[in-house]
């Protein structure tokens, strides 16, 4: 870890928050993990005002509006998305925090100024920090990327075949500019993340927590559950969470305890798969569980906290 013990980490979220409801639960993680200190969080791949609004009521709601918002590129013009009913009436003017305009430079601006290294969590395709390291190259010189990127040797639901993951491909060549910065790389790919689940208890426990934090989340769940289920998709909001996804890499800023990770080289090709090889830049991703069981409860305890 780029601190010493004891120290908490300074993190940055970009996210896309709004689309799969997985980003919500991540930034609830995000809020109950001491081991970070959350300096800023973006927006990324367009929808910008409904994910600065989605990230502003919740860390309001939350009693984090200590934490600035930043505004992402609008790079991806489809209106808004299934959590918009949570949001319908916030006025982002009232957020009780700072509202940046410009998110990639506010991203830019808060890894320069800051005195030591800061972790880059970022959840969603990759505008943002692609724009971020083209204005600005040197902040790969001052922080480190962790994400939810990619299919290594498995894909979609423990499938054996890898796939072109989502974040991944829905901006090639901006995955490709994040993952070959000067800066140290940690992924979890859907080797790993693509596996999390909260059921039984584990579930139980954030239904019924009067946690803040816990409540914004079901609440969205159900908002986006209730979306779905206008489309004709059924979730099981009722039983279960959806696959986490986004939560492993929120993990990862801290911790690899239930992880096994490898160093390996990783090239993105034009379809957005992420392939072994060796002349590619290597970083450290995270390619199976130790205990995948204990981090579903850690995950729950820490949501659910009261």
């Amino acid at each position: 870890m780029p601190t010493a013990p004891g120290q908490k980490i300074p993190v940055i979220l970009d996210t896309d928050i709004g689309d799969d409801i997985d980003d919500t639960w991540a930034l609830g993680f995000l809020l109950r993990s001491p081991e970070l200190d959350l300096k800023l969080v973006v927006g990324d791949h367009g929808k910008t005002l409904y994910r600065a609004k989605l990230l502003a009521k919740f860390l309001e709601t939350a009693g984090r509006s200590d934490v600035p918002v930043g505004i992402g590129l609008d790079v991806n013009r489809h209106g808004d998305g299934l959590q918009a009913a949570w949001v319908a009436d916030y006025n982002l003017n009232k957020y009780p925090g700072k509202i940046h305009p410009d998110g990639v430079r506010a991203l830019i601006e808060t890894i320069m100024r800051s005195p030591g290294q800061v972790t880059v969590i970022a959840i969603g395709p990759l505008p943002n920090i692609k724009a971020a390291l083209a204005l600005e190259p040197r902040i790969a010189e001052k922080a480190r990327f962790v994400g939810m990127h990619g299919s290594v040797r498995r894909g979609y639901g423990g499938s054996k075949d890898p796939a072109a993951e989502y974040n991944v491909k829905e901006d090639v060549a901006a995955c490709r500019d994040a993952l070959s910065a000067k800066w140290p790389v940690v992924i979890t790919p859907l080797d790993t993340c693509g596996l999390v689940h909260l059921k039984g208890d584990n579930y139980r426990r954030v239904r019924e927590s009067r946690s803040p934090v816990a409540k914004a989340i079901v609440e969205n769940y159900k908002v986006w559950s209730d979306a779905n289920a206008r489309s004709g998709q059924n979730m099981p909001f009722e039983t279960q969470s959806t696959t986490l996804f986004d939560t492993v890499a929120v993990y990862l800023a801290f911790s690899e305890r239930w992880l096994q990770m490898e160093e390996l080289g990783i090239r993105v090709d034009e379809k957005g798969f992420t392939i072994p090889d060796p002349s590619a830049k290597k970083m450290r991703a995270a390619l199976d569980w130790t205990d995948r069981e204990a981090f579903e409860r850690f995950l729950s305890d820490r949501v659910a906290g009261d």
